[in-house]
């Protein structure tokens, strides 16, 4: 693993969207070489309920104890949102890549309960980071979903779902966006 990506001692929470996130993707990547990142277990990886996922977000960060910094990749993405419209705590910072439209066709059948996506501007710095060909968010929605939670907006070109299918490795790029919200 290049020592890029490795040694930070911020506590990071993962937030994987539906089905998790497999071997290859960037936020495992991630996650291996930095002891201080812990990953959001979910009950259902495959039918996800918004509220369900909701409460374990909440349960884990009153847990770190800590103001942790986000990591949520797609339906990971609504349920930071979903979180911050209710949840009293603090959190350092939120990287949100690839948030997918509940409202479009491809949206998983099996997930319930994530739509309305709320628009409320975060009470905590965040990015979200979308790619010009995701076939689950236009950049039009991940620009709105930005524009509503106040967050800095990050086109990254032409990345499919920013995931391990678009062959990122360990996506340098979006490490060091990572890196400016944990500084």
């Amino acid at each position: 693993m290049p020592d890029r990506i490795a040694f930070v001692n911020i506590p990071t929470l993962i937030v994987p969207g539906i089905g998790n996130s497999d071997q290859d993707h960037w936020q495992t990547l991630w996650e291996s070489a930095n002891s201080e990142f812990v990953r959001v277990q979910q009950r259902d990886w495959e039918n996800p309920v918004c509220h369900e996922w909701v409460n374990v977000l909440e349960q884990v960060v009153a847990k770190i104890g800590a103001s942790p910094v986000l990591v949520a990749h797609s339906m990971g993405c609504l349920c930071v949102a979903h979180w911050a419209a209710r949840t009293s705590f603090q959190i350092k910072g939120a990287l949100l890549v690839a948030p997918p439209n509940p409202e479009e066709a491809g949206f998983p059948l099996e997930a319930r309960g994530f739509s309305p996506v709320p628009l409320l501007a975060f009470s905590f710095p965040s990015i979200v980071i979308a790619s010009s060909n995701d076939p689950y968010g236009s950049l039009a929605f991940a620009r709105a979903c930005a524009s509503g939670w106040g967050s800095r907006f990050v086109n990254i070109g032409a990345a499919g779902h920013i995931n391990s299918e678009s062959g990122l490795g360990d996506w340098p790029e979006g490490w060091a966006l990572y890196q400016q919200l944990s500084a």
